[in-house]
This record gives C-alpha cells, structure tokens and sequence, in this order.
C-alpha cells in the first residue's frame, strides 16, 4: 500500500482522538444541565417543548418509567414512519409519483429505522419519496440515536451515584440530546457535505440525453407480470431504444449527516456510502469516516466527567483504540494482499506472489484500499452500517475483521450510546472475575458487583 494510504489511516486516527476531550466534555455538560454555547438560541425552543408536551424538566424517573418512556418513543416512531411509507403516495414532495410502499417493506423499514438498526431491502431513490426521507427516515436517525445516547446516561447516572432511585429524565435527555448535540453536527456537516457535491435538492429527477443511444431486448409480460411465451414456448422480447437517463437526486446531504453521526447507516440511495451523489470526493469520504465515530469515541470521555473519574474514560478509550488499530491492520494488509486466487494464478504466469493493486473488486476506485478497509471496519465497530466497498468482496481474511467486529457486540466504539453501555457490561464482568480470581469483593467506580438484595 502506498504510503498516503497509511497517512490517511494514521491522519483518521490522530483527528479522531483529538475530538474526544472536547466533545466528550460539551457532551458531559448537555447531560448534567449544564449551559452551552447553543442556550441563548436553543434555550427558548426547549422550554416551548417541555410546555407543549407537558414535560417537567426538573422530574426524575425510575429505571421502570425511564424504560417505558423510551419504548413509547420507539413504537410511536414505528408508526408515525410506517403510516409516512403507505400514504406517500398522497402526500407532498414526491416528484416521481412513487406508489405506496408494500405492507410488509413499510413495516420492516420502520422496526429497522426505529430500533437503529437501518437494515434496508429496497432501493431508496426508487422506493421512497422525498418527505419519507425527511420527515420518516431522518427524523428516526435523529430520534434512535438520541435515545441510546439517553439510555448511555442514565446508566451513567447509576454509577455515578451512590444511592439514587432516579436516573434522570428521559424526555429533558432525548430532547438535549437533539437540540444540542445533534442537531448542530448535523447542520455543520450537512453544510459541509452539500459543499463536497452531496446533493440537496427538491426538484424531480433530471432527464439527460444519452451521448451514444442505445437498445436492449426486454421481456414481454401479460397483466400479471408473466413472461408471455412464443409458439415454441420460449419468452418473447421487444426492442427498447434507450435515448435519455434519470438521474436520481434529492434531499440527501441533510440525511447523509445525521445518518452517520447518529451511527444510523440507512442510505438514501441504493448502494449506499459508495455512491458519488453520497459521497464524492476523497474529503467527504474522510469526513463521513470521522462523523461515524466521533460521538461514540467522545461518550468515553463524558463518562469519565460524570463519574468523576475521567482516568476510567480514557482506560475504556484505549481499550477500544487498540482493538480497532489491531482489526484495522489485519483487514488492510489482508486487503493489499490481493485475492488468493488471483495470486496464485499470477505467481503460476509471472512468478510474482503478489497481486498487483491488492483485491479491488467491489471498491470504488477514488477511494481504495485503504480507506475502504478503514470504513469496513469503522462501520461495523459501530454498528453504523454505512458502506463505501462491498464486504462479500473482501478477502476471507479481509472480510473477518468486519464478521468478527459484527460478532463482538459492535462496541468498538460502537453506536453512539449503545456501543458505551455495551462495552461497560464488558468491564462490569471483567472486574468480577478479577476479583474472584483475587479473592476480593469485586468493586467498579467504589460500588460492590454483587447479587441484588
């Protein structure tokens, strides 16, 4: 690999960890009511939701009601999504006059999109309108992310505190979590995104006039889509002349933000982050990379500012750090290896062991090697799900990495919340098991793990 491939992976890493003393602590003082910069221009927009949906900012919750509250976020977001994909059709901003999306992809897109997860079997620019991505699919990039990141700190409370039956308020920590952390990334960075080239627009597709027309013979189907058949029983075809192309567009620098800092992964076109209306250029690349891990990184060190210890942050900081650098290593040399196959063919025809270029089947070429095996394995430590390469392509080696990172629980640094609390249950048993290998009573953060009496 040439050696601006290593400075890319080197530069990624030096920027990531230079944003997470910062950001943790801006992040740290959201969740303890602290002001921020954003209170004189946000603050009066909070309180006009507390009023409007009777919330009591000062109110705090047990662990039931705070589990409840977030489920209710959840499934009321489910629906709202899913009535947006079977009425789209009837509503505004659907240039392209997309039909009602099937029950059961509506529905599999809304629990997918509501949970985080954003596991997608259709074609966004072919599937789904305008407003659906707007006001459906971002709006639960913002809400999925802002809860986990809530769940984060009242767990974070818990430990925080020496004897508490509250843990905070989840509608104030969804609603902070929105307005001041992510709400203003994502406006930076969809500005910043929209500048590469992502496109954000709300005309309808362009028609453009092919330079060199072309045909293709197209099967002929009855009424019910069958292929209708000739006298020798074989299909029929007709010849379609091929003068113009639609050029899919839309609203997808606004989305592609918070998609990747709320570590949501759903794409707004079909193949995803390798798409040159997603991501353009080199730098958009980079950015995109930083935003999928930013914030999880960063949690590291809130926790350590709001248990009063931040040497226990940046411990579980490096813990993570040296997991990824590890993966990260194995799946780009394993990747400039080249395909196994191909070089024992070349080394049988040339003599030579190695494959030149490395394995760049299913990788875009503005990108490479390196930085598509650094994406590979940000996105599945972080349970984000964005691509730029396709991960079958890889090598058996290669494709481990992002396997084994799936496998782990992706908490390296996992989803913004969820890869934190997940890897918290990692040291919660690793110091259990340490002390009984002591033969101590197991303490964490100057609290006994033991059975609840």
């Amino acid at each position: 690999m040439s050696t601006w491939g290593w400075l890319q992976i080197v530069l990624y890493i030096v920027i990531l960890l230079l944003l997470v003393k910062p950001l943790g602590r801006y992040m740290a003082r959201v969740y303890s009511g602290g002001r921020t910069m954003w209170d004189p221009l946000l603050g009066p927009l909070e309180k006009l939701i507390y009023r409007w949906f009777g919330i009591s900012p000062d109110e705090e919750m047990t662990w039931t009601r705070y589990a409840i509250a977030f489920m209710m976020l959840s499934v009321v977001g489910l629906i709202v999504t899913y009535g947006f994909e079977r009425l789209q059709y009837l509503l505004p901003w659907n240039p392209e006059h997309l039909g009602a999306v099937p029950p059961d992809l509506a529905f599999n897109t809304a629990s997918s999109f509501a949970t985080n997860t954003n596991w997608q079997n259709y074609g966004g620019e072919s599937t789904m309108s305008y407003l659906t991505q707007m006001a459906a699919l971002a709006k639960e990039n913002f809400l999925s992310a802002a809860g986990g990141m809530a769940v984060l700190a009242a767990f974070i409370r818990g430990l925080a505190r020496a004897s508490a039956k509250t843990l905070g308020n989840f509608w104030v920590d969804v609603t902070r979590t929105v307005l001041y952390i992510l709400l203003p990334l994502s406006d930076v960075f969809g500005l910043v995104l929209a500048q590469q080239g992502v496109v954000q627009t709300l005309r309808g597709y362009p028609h453009v006039p092919l330079l060199q027309p072309t045909t293709y013979d197209e099967p002929v189907t009855d009424a019910n889509g069958k292929p209708v058949l000739d006298a020798k029983g074989q299909p029929t075809t007709k010849t379609v002349n091929v003068t113009e192309q639609v050029i899919a567009v839309g609203p997808a620098a606004s989305q592609i933000a918070i998609k990747q800092l709320g570590t949501n992964g759903g794409g707004f076109f079909n193949v995803n982050s390798a798409h040159p209306f997603e991501n353009p250029t080199p730098l958009s690349n980079f950015l995109e990379l930083l935003a999928i891990l930013a914030i999880p990184a960063a949690l590291c060190y809130t926790f350590g500012v709001m248990v009063g210890d931040t040497r226990q942050g940046w411990a579980i900081l490096a813990a993570m750090t040296l997991v990824f650098v590890g993966a990260l290593a194995v799946c780009v040399i394993q990747e400039q290896k080249g395909n196994p196959a191909l070089t024992a063919a070349g080394a049988n025809q040339t003599g030579s062991a190695a494959q030149a270029g490395g394995n760049m089947e299913g990788k875009e070429v503005r990108f490479g090697i390196a930085t598509s095996a650094l994406w590979a394995t940000a996105t599945t430590g972080a349970s984000n799900g964005s691509v730029n390469s396709m991960h079958d392509s890889y090598t058996p080696l290669g494709g481990l990495i992002p396997m084994w990172l799936i496998q782990l629980g992706e908490v390296i640094y996992g989803g913004v919340g969820s890869g934190l609390y997940g890897m918290l249950a990692f040291v919660i048993v690793a110091v259990f098991v340490a002390g009984l290998m002591v033969g101590r009573t197991p303490e964490y953060l100057g609290k006994k793990i033991e059975a609840y009496v």
